[in-house]
């Protein structure tokens, strides 16, 4: 897997995220490219914002049951698969504005680096290593980037 807090990797989706237009067509699933931008923005969201509350314990605990292989492990996502309810985006977005802020929050990932990261609680997992929050955040942009195409 490859490194989010390596330049090089972060240059790379940045590349691939200009290469995005705002009539860019899926290959899978039912979101437009403005949609799946904002669908992205979320994993930062939950990160560097208070805009969606932390699950409670309990909760906590089975979504890291479910969850938590899938998202920070090492297999790729399958097309079509389903997601948390905080990451369903139906109604309509502006593209430049949800690629503005994804491009703003990959910048803010590269700024920070992996020693903010080591061992920082996650959303929903609990704390997290460095490999696990590359993972976590470049796993999910390369399946959607794929998912347009770039």
């Amino acid at each position: 897997m490859t490194n989010i807090f390596e330049a090089e990797t972060t240059n790379t989706l940045l590349s691939r995220i200009e290469q995005l237009q705002d009539t860019s067509e899926p290959q899978w699933g039912k979101m437009n490219v403005a949609q799946m931008l904002a669908h992205c923005n979320v994993s930062y969201d939950m990160v560097y914002t208070d805009k969606y509350p932390k699950p409670g314990a309990f909760q906590k605990f089975i979504i890291k049951m479910l969850a938590k292989k899938a998202v920070v492990g090492p297999k790729p996502y399958p097309k079509n698969a389903r997601t948390a309810p905080e990451f369903l985006i139906t109604d309509e977005r502006d593209f430049e504005t949800e690629k503005t802020a994804l491009i703003q929050n990959l910048n803010k990932t590269q700024e920070l680096g992996a020693n903010y990261f080591d061992n920082r609680e996650s959303h929903a997992f609990e704390k997290l290593s460095v490999k696990e929050w590359s993972t976590l955040f470049h796993k999910h942009l390369d399946h959607h980037l794929t998912q347009f195409g770039v």
